[in-house]
């Protein structure tokens, strides 16, 4: 019970601040533009800085060593769940020019800015881990795959030109390359230095000042899009019914079921630590960052919105009752 309610928790306060955003945009505190000024903001500035910061200061050779099959398993997991959205979208009937950002949507799962909070609660280090580890993997799909499912699965320059140009995936490469060749920066800003230690320190401290941006930032952004949509588009429940349950049971179901049985073949033994946190992340909502990225890269930005909330929403239960359900897989 104890571990539902911190599940219950952090998704909670997540939705508070989204309604937050909501409440400034029907104020007019949030204009369209500065909606949209703050979402360029995370998308490239804050979310990139997010991650260098996070793999510079978690990423070991140990821990590599131990994880190697996270990374994997997260570009295994998002692979699967796009191939679930696709299914739903003809299922669900949804229109054309939609199923883009409807298959993005289920097969993109909130795996930094809930998960992380929540494992850190459960696990603690082991926890924190696991997420980063499974960050990665899911950072380079993320910028390849995702984008290339948003532009419509178009070929050769344009997709490079995304993977190849795009701040997110130079931060990922960048910090694990700085993590792994210099693992002293692990401890900056935690350790008293002096000279050019000082100096280091305070521009890592600076950098995490940036990154930590990225949570309320992007919540913000999210609702203060769902305050303008209330007055001038409308998204029919069809859709928005479909993402929600591909995300948050079909994907999730899936994949916890096909994790299980690939352990169970191989004979390897999982720990209670990175079961459940690889469940957690599965059966998260929609990625807050998905309007961002689908605004930018061709997608559908009001299905985008409106799947956030309702699948953020419908979270509240079945993030916990799935934490419980994986307990009896253990």
């Amino acid at each position: 019970m104890f571990q539902s309610q911190i599940v219950l928790q952090k998704i909670g306060m997540m939705f508070l601040v989204m309604v937050a955003g909501w409440w400034a945009a029907r104020r007019s505190y949030l204009t369209p533009a500065a909606t949209k000024a703050m979402s360029l903001l995370v998308v490239q500035i804050t979310f990139p800085v997010l991650i260098f910061t996070q793999m510079m200061g978690t990423v070991t050779g140990a821990a590599l060593r131990r994880g190697w099959w996270i990374p994997l398993f997260a570009v295994a997991s998002i692979v699967l769940a796009a191939g679930v959205g696709k299914l739903l979208a003809s299922l669900f009937r949804v229109s054309p020019s939609r199923r883009r950002t409807f298959a993005f949507l289920v097969a993109v799962p909130n795996w930094v800015f809930l998960p992380l909070p929540i494992a850190e609660g459960l696990y603690g280090a082991d926890g924190i881990r696991f997420v980063l580890l499974y960050n990665f993997g899911a950072q380079i799909v993320l910028w390849t795959l995702g984008i290339r499912i948003l532009q419509g699965g178009k070929t050769g320059v344009p997709v490079w030109r995304s993977l190849l140009g795009n701040n997110g995936i130079w931060a990922t490469v960048g910090g694990v390359a700085l993590a792994l060749l210099w693992p002293g920066l692990a401890q900056a800003g935690r350790l008293p230095g002096t000279g050019w230690l000082l100096l280091g320190d305070g521009i890592t401290a600076a950098l995490k000042m940036i990154g930590d941006l990225t949570i309320p930032l992007s919540l913000l952004a999210t609702g203060a899009q769902l305050g303008g949509l209330a007055t001038t588009a409308h998204v029919s429940w069809r859709p928005l019914a479909g993402v929600t349950l591909g995300r948050l049971i079909v994907a999730p179901l899936v994949t916890i079921l096909l994790l299980k049985g690939a352990v169970m073949a191989l004979g390897v033994a999982l720990t209670e630590a990175e079961f459940i946190t690889a469940a957690v992340i599965v059966a998260m909502p929609v990625a807050i960052s998905c309007t961002m990225f689908a605004e930018q890269f061709g997608g559908d930005g009001e299905l985008s919105a409106g799947s956030i909330f309702t699948s953020t929403l419908v979270s509240l239960a079945t993030v916990p009752v799935t934490v419980l359900a994986c307990h009896g897989l253990i």
